[in-house]
């Protein structure tokens, strides 16, 4: 028979990986977002002689966005990503 704080914990850990299909989907989407945010930047470089200033400020939420993601599928944090709790604070 199992003990009940067994079961919860495989409960969680199920949940977890579900959360973490979920995030790795998510990062795959971003890294592409990443690819055409520089891109772009990289084309406002050339025609404008300076980088686009939301996009400098977008790209720096998406890096702090990728580290939440990246430490909840290491373990580092339990702290799901969003959509799932806040979107990371600038820091």
């Amino acid at each position: 028979m199992e003990n009940p704080d067994t079961a919860d914990v495989k409960h969680n850990i199920w949940m977890r990986a579900i959360f973490m299909l979920l995030t790795a989907l998510i990062l795959h989407v971003c890294g592409t977002l990443l690819i055409v945010v520089a891109f772009i930047q990289f084309v406002m470089q050339l025609l404008n002689g300076a980088p686009n200033a939301r996009l400098i400020a977008f790209g720096r939420h998406l890096g702090n966005y990728f580290r939440q993601i990246v430490n909840f599928l290491t373990f580092a944090s339990e702290e799901t990503p969003f959509p799932f709790s806040e979107w990371p604070a600038n820091e």
